[in-house]
């Protein structure tokens, strides 16, 4: 068991304690240096969205370079609030930062939409999930086709009509709280990577698989049942003339 254990190495590293996460940041020159030259592009490109592009950068270090990054190597209820950081704010952030909608019309959202629901269930199907915390390759593969199926969701969104917006905002919500309920309730643990590394956290690989449904299930849900609330309230509203 004790072998298996350290077969897990995934790209944010082996999975810390409680008493050395806080220190295990992830200063991988490559990702830094991709992101650096990934941003001076974006200025040049876009140099009226770089309140959009900061933040973008601000997410992919929190997600990728902090503490928490390694802290999703130990807890798959760490890994899921990544995933639903990448579609619900690093994807609408780089849509803002590349004007995405200006290529993406709404005639897509439909496909889209199922698109990004494939997407995200294939990933946290476990063989997949597994490889990817196993093969550095194959974790930026998860991490970039989630969020560039949820930005090109999100230009789509954008440029639709406010009920097919809804409609689809409305399906997002519906799958991503179908996933978290299957993960709330499943009789066992699905994850391999998390078998031996939940314990120092005092959670049985279970438990944390429950939390991480339950974040799934409710606020990553609910997230997409507010913002189509927000749009259906603009909708509503009468033209203001200014």
């Amino acid at each position: 068991m004790h072998g298996h254990a350290h077969s897990w190495v995934p790209y944010c590293g082996v999975a810390p304690s409680p008493e050395s996460w806080a220190g295990s940041w992830n200063f991988d020159p490559l990702l830094l240096a991709i992101l650096g030259g990934g941003l001076i592009l974006a200025w040049r490109r876009a140099p009226e969205a770089k309140s959009s592009q900061f933040g973008a950068v601000l997410v992919i270090l929190a997600l990728f370079v902090s503490p928490l990054c390694a802290l999703g190597s130990a807890l798959f209820t760490v890994r899921a609030i990544h995933h639903a950081a990448l579609a619900l704010l690093l994807a609408p952030l780089l849509v803002d930062s590349l004007a995405l909608e200006r290529r993406i019309g709404p005639a897509s959202l439909k496909l889209l939409t199922g698109a990004q629901a494939l997407v995200f269930w294939f990933w946290h199907a476990p063989p997949a999930y597994a490889a990817a915390l196993s093969n550095d390759a194959i974790f930026w593969m998860m991490q970039l086709s989630i969020t560039a199926s949820a930005a090109c969701w999100w230009a789509s969104m954008r440029q639709a009509n406010a009920p097919a917006a809804v409609a689809a905002t409305l399906a997002t919500m519906v799958q991503m709280g179908a996933l978290g309920a299957l993960l709330t309730f499943a009789g066992r643990a699905f994850y391999a990577p998390h078998f031996q590394s939940t314990q120092a956290w005092g959670w049985t690989p279970l438990e944390d698989q429950q939390v991480a449904g339950l974040i799934m299930w409710a606020p990553a849900s609910g997230a997409y049942l507010l913002i189509a609330l927000t749009m259906l309230y603009r909708s509503m509203q009468p033209t203001l003339v200014r």
